[in-house]
This record gives C-alpha cells, sequence and structure tokens, in this order.
C-alpha cells in the first residue's frame, strides 16, 4: 500500500507525518486489497484532517475537523475503518452468493 501524507497552508510536521503513516498502516488488517491512501492535513480556522484510501474499484473517503491535528486524525480513521468492514462484508457476501445460471 502506497501512503502520501500532505499539508496544506501549515508546514510539515515530521511527528504529524508519522502519526497519519502508523495510523494509515492499520488499515490492511481490516481489507487487504488497498492500494493507495492520501491523507491531507488543512490548517484553516480548525484543523481539517482528509483521508482518501483506494480500495479494488473504488476510493474511500473521510474528513474531519477539530481543534487539534491528533483528534481529527483519529475521527477520519475511525470513519475509514468503518467504512473498510462495510467495503469487506460487501466483497464477501458477492463472492459467497455467486451467481446461477
Amino acid at each position: 500500500m502506497k501512503t502520501q501524507v500532505t499539508f496544506r497552508h501549515m508546514e510539515s510536521s515530521q511527528s504529524l507525518q508519522n502519526t497519519a503513516t502508523e495510523a494509515v498502516a492499520k488499515f490492511d488488517k481490516y481489507y487487504e486489497n488497498i492500494t493507495n491512501t492520501d491523507v491531507i492535513f488543512t490548517q484553516d480556522t480548525s484543523c481539517i484532517v482528509e483521508i482518501f484510501v483506494s480500495v479494488h474499484g473504488s476510493t474511500l473517503i473521510a474528513k474531519e475537523l477539530s481543534e487539534d491535528f491528533v483528534k481529527s486524525l483519529n475521527l477520519a480513521v475511525d470513519k475509514v475503518v468503518r467504512q473498510l468492514k462495510k467495503q469487506k462484508t460487501k466483497d464477501s457476501k458477492f463472492k459467497t452468493e455467486g451467481v446461477e445460471y
């Protein structure tokens, strides 16, 4: 899985980048067909974190804003984990049901 971390309207922070990379690395245990992950930190009136996860055939998106980047990151990661679990359930249903002609 390829991971890219971007900082907008702010200086890059090695600690935030490491935290994001560690959090995103845990996605593999929920869904194995992840091809690409982008994490975007944006400093505006609040701290915004966006996560884009490319899985086989679709893109999962989570966006959170709060007063702290770590809090926003944790909330966005929780959203993506829920989406990955749902995606895995959909894929397993499709594989097990099969189509009979």
